[in-house]
C-alpha cells in the first residue's frame, strides 16, 4: 500500500458506517492501478489521479449504502446496467462480497478489461456480459432475473428507467445514481416509470464525504411486471424518451 495515503478512503468508508479490511484496502488500490494502467490505451475514465478516483469513483459507488442500508446483509443479486470501467458494481463487489453481481456493458474493450480486473482481485460470484440493455433485457435470461438494477450511465431518468426496469424482478428496485438537482427530470419520468412497472419510493441527497460534490440517488420499486413491449429497440430509449 506504499505510494498511496488510503486515510481518505477508510475514512470515507467510515463516514457510510463501512469498515474495510486490510485486503479490502489492497483491492481498492489493485483496481486503481489497473484502472490507470489500462486508461493509458484506452478511454476509460478521465479522472486518473488517485484521490479523485477514491471520491469520484469508489466512495460514490459505495454510497449506495445511503439508500439501501440492508446491502450489508441481504443477498442481494445485481445487475450494473452501462457499468463502464466497473462503476457501481467493482467497489461494491469489493465492500460487500457476499453480494452477487452482472456486470453489462455495450463495449467489448471494457469487457475485456473488467474481466482483467475480476481476475486479478480474484472476485468471485461476479460476472460480466456484452451487449445493450435493450437487447439483453428481452433476453429470459436476464428478464425481470435480479433483486436490484444499479446504474450510473448518463442519460434522462425516463430513458434510464425504460433500460433498467425490465431487468428487476416484481418487488426488487432500481437505483439511479444522478449528479445533479434532477426535480424537473424526476417530474418528467414519472409517466414513465409507472409504465415500466415502477413506483419511486425514496430519494437520497447528499454530498461525498468531506467534499461539495452533490449526489442525489433515486431508488425506484418494481410493483408490477414490465409490459412486453419494453424496452424498444436498441437506440430507440435514447433518442425518443417516453412520454417527453
Amino acid at each position: 500500500m506504499s505510494g498511496y495515503n488510503t486515510i481518505f478512503l477508510s475514512e470515507g468508508l467510515r463516514s457510510f458506517g463501512l469498515d474495510a479490511g486490510t485486503g479490502q484496502i489492497d483491492q481498492f488500490i489493485k483496481y486503481y492501478e489497473i484502472l490507470v494502467e489500462w486508461n493509458s490505451f484506452m478511454n476509460l475514465t478521465a479522472i486518473t489521479q488517485f484521490d479523485e478516483v477514491v471520491r469520484k469513483h469508489f466512495l460514490d459507488s459505495v454510497s449506495l449504502i445511503k439508500i439501501l442500508p440492508d446491502l450489508e446483509s441481504e443477498q442481494y443479486t445485481i445487475i450494473d446496467v452501462g457499468t463502464g470501467a466497473g462503476f457501481p458494481g467493482i467497489p461494491l463487489k469489493i465492500i460487500f462480497p457476499h453480494l452477487k453481481i452482472l456486470l453489462l456493458d455495450s463495449l467489448n474493450k471494457r469487457i475485456n478489461f473488467l474481466n482483467e480486473v475480476i481476475g486479478r482481485l480474484n472476485l468471485k460470484n461476479v460476472d460480466t456480459v456484452h451487449g445493450r440493455a435493450e437487447d439483453c433485457a428481452r433476453d429470459r435470461q436476464y428478464r425481470e432475473k435480479y433483486d436490484l438494477c444499479v446504474s450510473r450511465a448518463v442519460a434522462n431518468l425516463s430513458t434510464l428507467s425504460e433500460y433498467c426496469l425490465p431487468f428487476v424482478k416484481k418487488g426488487g428496485c432500481f437505483v439511479s445514481y444522478k449528479s445533479e438537482k434532477v426535480t424537473e427530470e424526476y417530474e418528467h419520468s414519472k409517466k414513465a416509470i409507472v409504465v415500466l412497472g415502477g413506483k419511486c419510493e425514496k430519494r437520497e441527497e447528499f454530498y461525498l464525504p468531506d467534499t461539495d460534490i452533490y449526489r442525489n440517488l433515486f431508488l425506484i420499486r418494481k410493483v408490477k411486471n414490465t409490459p412486453e413491449r419494453y424496452p424498444r429497440k436498441a437506440g430507440i430509449p435514447q433518442k425518443e424518451p417516453m412520454f417527453l
